[in-house]
């Protein structure tokens, strides 16, 4: 089997998406996404020029065709080149599996686990607004819930009224939901580590299960003055890009939760190789999957097959984004996906539907501080 053509395809839905399809002389297609939202064309224009690299290849090298791509062209890959790399990876895994007949997760080892837990986004105005919200996605069969750092109208982000509501938030969120449900933090990387204290301290007493990058990320050894502050359990990394940017934050333990998104770190490949170094410390990997239905369908494959994963993100259950683009789509129920048994990554990519989904250029949002000057969103 040799490769024949590699193809992109961008749509817009509710937010942007970057499909990689990798045609064989088989006749089997695989599909893969990528992670980078915001910045889809620098993505598209590595994969034109992986091209002439993948076209002859055989398919199932998958590991020979990672390092060729992420060491070929001299200087190491990050972010949009391990975007690209980790869309070729899955639609790599995704013919394997196809060409075999049996699941990804079959090649991954096999199932170490029956069903993968999620998590959901909630959203609110208002404090009540956002414990409604809750209600309802507990209502619905979620189990663990997450929402994000307060800001004030106008993309405003200023850090000490934000971590006030956001501990007001905590406490009504717990006391709605009681103590049988999960709940999540994610800060965003949007304060500083004073701040990012202060707010781990107080969120201590509500029992959350984690609170997901509370700092930026550009500096790992930060998170060891924070993980000496506080006993709330601490979740980063979807934003590193490597195996190497996990390295620190692993080795010294800095986290509880590696919040590995294969779109971005350069696939099934190197997830694995991650979740086998944060399983030597005992790191859970919560899988940061913010994007469309081919992640979800390559991100389910990993989490069944790694023995240390706690949950996976899930913003949009199946079904509920392009239904007729992405077909197949895995089952979710009562707050889990469930193990998909059609070979490869159990989805095909209708190419036919595409066109309702046009796709336009789109900017993830810019926040301020209220004196102007810019902050993490």
């Amino acid at each position: 089997m040799k490769i024949t053509d590699v193809k992109v395809y961008l749509a817009k839905e509710w937010r942007t998406f970057c499909f990689v399809v990798i045609d064989t002389d088989e006749g089997i297609s695989g599909i893969g996404e990528s992670g980078m939202t915001g910045r889809e064309l620098a993505v598209q224009g590595s994969v034109e020029h992986f091209k002439s690299l993948l076209i002859g290849q055989d398919p199932f090298r998958s590991e020979h065709i990672w390092q060729l791509l992420f060491r070929g062209g001299f200087f190491p890959a990050q972010r949009i080149l391990t975007a690209a790399i980790a869309a070729i990876d899955i639609a790599l895994w995704d013919i394997k599996g196809k060409a075999l007949g049996v699941p990804v997760y079959d090649l991954l080892g096999g199932r170490v686990r029956d069903r993968v837990l999620t998590y959901n986004h909630n959203t609110g105005d208002t404090v009540e607004e956002l414990v409604d919200c809750c209600q309802r996605s507990v209502a619905e069969g979620w189990k663990v819930l997450r929402w994000g750092l307060a800001e004030l109208p106008g993309e405003i982000l200023e850090p000490r009224p934000a971590v006030l509501r956001t501990i007001q938030e905590c406490e009504a969120i717990r006391a709605a939901v009681g103590d049988e449900v999960e709940i999540a933090l994610d800060v965003h990387t949007r304060i500083n580590p004073a701040d990012a204290i202060w707010l781990c301290q107080e969120l201590e007493q509500y029992r959350p299960f984690f609170v997901e990058d509370p700092l930026r990320v550009e500096n790992a050894g930060s998170y060891r003055h924070l993980r000496g502050r506080t006993a709330v359990p601490l979740a980063a990394g979807e934003q590193y890009s490597s195996k190497w940017e996990f390295r620190q934050v692993i080795e010294e333990e800095l986290i509880d939760y590696a919040r590995i998104d294969p779109c971005i770190c350069g696939g099934i490949t190197e997830a694995k190789k991650i979740a086998a170094a944060c399983e030597t410390h005992y790191i859970d990997l919560a899988v940061h999957n913010p994007i469309g239905p081919v992640a979800t369908s390559a991100f389910l494959h990993l989490c069944l097959s790694v023995p240390n994963c706690a949950v996976q993100e899930l913003p949009r259950r199946p079904g509920e984004s392009l239904p007729d683009l992405i077909v197949n789509q895995p089952e979710w129920q009562d707050g889990y996906l469930l193990p998909p048994a059609a070979p490869g990554l159990g989805i095909e990519f209708n190419r036919e539907a595409l066109a309702k989904y046009p796709f336009e250029m789109s900017e993830l949002k810019h926040l301020r501080r209220a004196d102007g000057s810019v902050t993490n969103w």
